[in-house]
């Protein structure tokens, strides 16, 4: 039953990521949960020391995920396009 979450909550927030940095027609709903598990991943590395994946689903943990998405966005994008947009 976790993963069937992590696909879910991944999906979401690869999708919220991918409209904050508007490249939301690049990608389908694949990428998109990529992009929210690795930024999930990268967000926690980040910001709560690695330890994400211990954390019950809340607001923050929701919103660590976010921003390690769009920060994952923003470096593909710098390193395809040259700028974050």
């Amino acid at each position: 039953m976790g993963l069937i979450i992590w696909l879910i909550i991944g999906g979401v927030i690869g999708w919220i990521a991918s409209m904050i940095m508007r490249t939301d027609g690049q990608q389908g709903i694949l990428l998109n949960i990529v992009v929210g598990i690795v930024g999930a991943f990268i967000g926690g590395l980040i910001f709560s020391g690695g330890s994400i994946n211990n954390q019950p689903l809340t607001l923050y943990s929701f919103l660590v995920s976010l921003l390690g998405a769009v920060i994952l966005l923003a470096i593909v994008n710098l390193i395809r396009r040259g700028s974050v947009r």
